[in-house]
């Protein structure tokens, strides 16, 4: 049964995905009907949200309450400012083209994945940043604006997009089952050379933690609203990985200087960046508060199977 005591019919963009996986099963669970939209043979429409009109066509004669964007183009972690080309163009064109089917096929409430860097990659210090503070500020080099233009372009155009209640989520960076498994081959193998935090720390949040929240927006989110979505427990990239190969009992990832990741040139910005968030909105508005609340707490439970 819905929280809310209302089912709807749901499309989700990106059902085949890490995070769209646990978007459709949590909205199952809670008592909502999910059709998959994607290019996969698992997805109930086929279709690219980069191609208008044969997306249009797709949807033709389909009828949904809400509609609900996941949808990337990464199938790996981006390492290279180009690897995150594609997802870039999907949170601009197909975000504008997705909205399109929406109003088509009458749906009222459209959610977007939103992610914590539209707040700005680099050192934001001590500060614990809120929905209203200077979200998509302009990026310091062509490829950091590349990105977060493409993340304050999605966030626009679901926000505003008129005849539906637009809600985007910001989430931190995800983990857990189905995104952290590609990890343990490298971590395995010593594979995955990382620097040392020195301070710095990144909102997480665990898969599971995060598809609860698209349900909680779904039923409960405000219009034209944005929330953050994290867990309690902000982490360096470097420390969560020791949390990873602790909890799997695998060897510590080898130790680097920051300067030798620069030809990764986005997972340099990304592991050079200090950001907290605060979640206080989606607890009050959306009623949201993590299962886990913190990385060691959701690995323990993935490799226990459990959520």
């Amino acid at each position: 049964m819905t929280t809310n005591g209302k089912s709807h019919r749901i499309l989700l963009a990106g059902a085949g995905g890490v995070l769209g996986r646990h978007v459709a099963r949590a909205l199952t669970e809670a008592g909502h009907k999910v059709t998959g939209l994607g290019r996969g043979p698992e997805d109930d429409i086929r279709a690219d949200l980069m191609d208008r009109d044969a997306l249009l066509r797709a949807v033709d004669g389909q009828h949904f309450d809400t509609v609900i964007h996941a949808a990337t183009a990464l199938r790996k972690a981006p390492m290279r400012h180009r690897d995150m080309d594609a997802t870039d163009a999907l949170r601009t064109e197909g975000t504008a083209h997705l909205l399109e089917a929406a109003r088509a096929t009458g749906a009222r409430r459209f959610v977007a994945e939103s992610m914590v860097f539209g707040y700005g990659y680099g050192d934001h210090g001590d500060r614990v940043l809120a929905e209203d503070d200077g979200f998509g500020p302009r990026g310091t080099d062509p490829s950091r604006e590349r990105h977060i233009a493409a993340v304050r372009a999605k966030e626009r155009l679901t926000l505003a997009s008129p005849g539906l209640e637009g809600i985007a989520l910001r989430f931190g960076l995800l983990y857990g089952p189905g995104g952290t498994d590609g990890l343990l081959p490298l971590l395995r193998k010593r594979q995955l050379p990382v620097p040392h935090d020195r301070g710095r720390v990144l909102p997480w949040v665990e898969l599971g933690d995060a598809a609860r929240a698209v349900v909680a927006a779904v039923e409960r989110g405000r219009p034209g609203q944005a929330y953050n979505i994290a867990d309690p427990t902000p982490l360096g990239f470097r420390a969560h990985l020791l949390r990873v190969a602790e909890t799997f009992g695998l060897p510590q990832p080898m130790a680097v200087p920051l300067w030798l990741m620069r030809p990764m040139s986005y997972a340099h910005d990304v592991m050079s960046t200090t950001l907290r968030v605060s979640t206080a909105k989606a607890e009050r508005e959306l009623g949201w508060i993590p299962v886990h609340p913190d990385a060691r707490d959701g690995l323990a439970a993935m490799r226990a199977g459990t959520r």
